[in-house]
């Protein structure tokens, strides 16, 4: 008893959030564990192995739900989030952007070793012989517009709410997911389109895992604009707290940014 009364005395005397206990961190490793083996045993076919996987994938998702629901409420309900646990958060999302910059860099460091100097299996020139490349000037041009007016609309969005303007946030907001699903649908329809695919060589590799893993973040990045403008309409956000909002700019801004690269060096680059 004496523990408890000191535990809600230290919650009262300072400005960080101590948690409460939560199941969710060990949910989150069991869907996790149960993700990557059944993903390992399904590639092996070993029985068992995809429902193993599936189990894991829903298992997540529901953790996703589960302890997510939990920050919005400490954030949202019971003003948990002082300005000491913001800048905490802050740093943790800007950690977390400076992982993804490098997670792509290993992509444009596999792109440029193998064009700067092609092996000769590749014909030694780059592109490799016998691939016929994406027009740069059509779907690829389109999507970099695309993306470049959705950074335009999302910053519209963010000085809005800073403005305590709702309306025009949510008309900027719900223009941004528009140009997200668009962006996403003309990358498949490129992808059913294109004259190569993942097994054609070094070439097919680097294209579709560079542009792919990017297009996963692009629906990541809609998710969690959607699920800011869901919190927006139930006026979960004020002009001066609205961390959620912000760090899905600031992921939303990245996936310009990686686009714009990818762009220039994937597309462009390596058709001239």
């Amino acid at each position: 008893m004496l523990f408890k009364e000191q535990f809600k005395y230290l919650r009262t005397t300072h400005t960080y959030h101590l948690v409460d206990p939560s199941p969710w961190p060990l949910v989150a490793s069991l869907g996790a564990f149960m993700l990557t083996t059944g993903g390992v045993l399904y590639m092996h076919k070993f029985i068992g192995g995809w429902n193993l996987f599936i189990n894991g994938f829903f298992l997540i998702l529901y953790v996703m739900y589960t302890w997510w629901r939990d920050i919005v409420r400490e954030a949202t309900f019971e003003d948990q989030h002082t300005i000491a646990v913001q800048k905490g958060l802050r740093l943790g999302m800007i950690l977390f952007i400076v992982s993804e910059i490098m997670f792509f860099f290993a992509f444009f460091w596999a792109f440029f070793h193998s064009s700067i100097a092609p092996a000769h299996t590749i014909g030694g020139v780059w592109p490799p012989k016998a691939i016929s490349l994406i027009k740069t000037f059509t779907v690829p041009l389109t999507n970099t517009f695309i993306l470049l007016a959705s950074g335009v609309t999302i910053t519209w969005a963010h000085h809005a709410l800073l403005a305590r303007a709702k309306k025009q946030t949510l008309v900027a907001l719900l223009l941004t997911l528009m140009l997200a699903v668009l962006f996403t649908v003309l990358q498949g329809l490129e992808y059913v389109n294109a004259p190569f695919n993942i097994s054609d060589g070094i070439y097919g590799s680097c294209f579709y895992l560079a542009t792919g893993f990017h297009g996963f973040h692009v629906f990541i990045g809609t998710i969690a604009l959607f699920v800011s403008f869901v919190r927006i309409v139930l006026n979960h956000f004020t002009n001066k707290h609205h961390f959620g909002f912000e760090s899905a700019i600031w992921y939303w801004h990245l996936v310009d940014v990686i686009w714009l690269f990818l762009f220039i060096n994937v597309y462009w680059w390596s058709n001239k």
